[in-house]
């Protein structure tokens, strides 16, 4: 015959056993301990952020460096455009018939036009050189005849661990020359 106080069953013997399990795992000593061996795991741990910091900052960084070379790429494209537009328009009003308020002439040459674009104040943020060919398509420089201007421009392509490119641009601007 079971004393009082323990179970009679093997059911209840179970019950029993398990809860004197939860009461030992619920006790503050037991509870600390793992309580320690959970903050132990964490600071084996601690060199992880370290190690994704590294493999991450440098992807970063090129994608940032890349998109900022892409920008100045893009400037530089709209800078050689507008460059070739007013040498045209520079050659379009300084045509054969061109004379200034002094009545003497300012009639312009291919290589007058080449110099007035090349030193446009325009930021040249590569670095390198732009080339002007300024042409007269009708063979001419009278009003209603054509000048063209093409300007070039070879941009330095720069991006960290990315091999160094030159990315060439052109542009051509065609007009009629009115004076």
């Amino acid at each position: 015959m079971p004393r009082q106080g323990e179970p009679s069953g093997k059911v209840e013997a179970a019950i029993v056993h398990s809860l004197r399990f939860v009461r030992r795992l619920l006790r503050p000593r037991a509870y600390a301990s793992a309580l320690r061996r959970r903050q132990n795991s964490a600071l084996s741990e601690e060199g992880g952020a370290l190690v994704e910091f590294a493999l991450t900052v440098p992807i970063l960084f090129t994608f940032f460096f890349g998109l900022i070379e892409v920008s100045m790429a893009l400037y530089m494209h709209q800078v050689v455009s507008e460059c070739a537009r007013e040498g045209t328009r520079y050659a379009m009003v300084h045509g054969a018939t061109c004379v200034n308020g002094a009545g003497s002439s300012c009639t312009m040459s291919a290589a007058s036009v080449n110099n007035y674009v090349s030193g446009l104040t325009w930021p040249n943020i590569g670095g390198a050189p732009i080339v002007v060919s300024t042409t007269f398509p009708d063979g001419n420089q009278s009003p209603g005849s054509r000048v063209q201007v093409y300007v070039t421009y070879a941009f330095p392509y720069r991006v960290p661990f990315i091999p160094p490119t030159t990315l060439n641009m052109s542009s051509t601007s065609v007009t009629y020359i009115v004076q």
